[in-house]
């Protein structure tokens, strides 16, 4: 009979245990801007990820609209953006991360918009997992537009830059 006291708590734990893994994740998710975290630890799966509008995530500055305009822009600017993902010149992320325009807070950057590039120059870096991946330029042209900003989380497949 001693035995089944200790059966009902046994279960008890591992939930609170549960609990504080996914607390420590939201946390991690916060610090380092990531949208979403998958681990597996001990055949426990466990997904943690974040709502992000598109809207949110989408550089507005990069698409200037007329003041007048301002309500009826939002539709345009989801339209637009959709539209610059199959642009000829577009260079999409290759990763998921967070991208930066220099190579150090305060640097210069690789690029500025009007910027001459060849192929093999690097354009931006993705930081993801603790690992900076250079983007290198897949085309020679000139750079027609930045389509982020320094420090934006970027997804898989996103437009970074148009090169012309």
């Amino acid at each position: 009979m001693a035995a089944s006291p200790k059966e009902p708590s046994a279960p008890k734990e591992k939930p609170a245990d549960e609990r504080e893994l996914i607390r420590e994740l939201a946390m991690l998710l916060d610090e380092t801007n990531l949208t979403e975290i998958e681990i597996e630890r001990a055949g426990l799966r466990l997904r943690v990820a974040r709502n992000i509008s598109i809207a949110a995530a989408a550089p507005v500055s990069y698409h200037p609209a007329p003041v007048a305009a301002a309500p009826a822009s939002a539709p345009v600017a989801a339209a637009t953006s959709a539209d610059i993902s199959k642009h000829p010149g577009a260079v999409p992320s290759p990763m998921v991360g967070t991208a930066y325009l220099a190579s150090e807070p305060g640097a210069k950057p690789f690029i500025d918009v009007g910027s001459k590039v060849k192929v093999g120059d690097t354009l931006i870096i993705i930081e993801a997992m603790k690992t900076m991946n250079q983007i290198p330029s897949t085309r020679a042209g000139t750079v027609t537009q930045i389509l982020v900003e320094d420090g934006q989380p970027v997804e898989f497949g996103e437009p970074l830059v148009i090169i012309e």
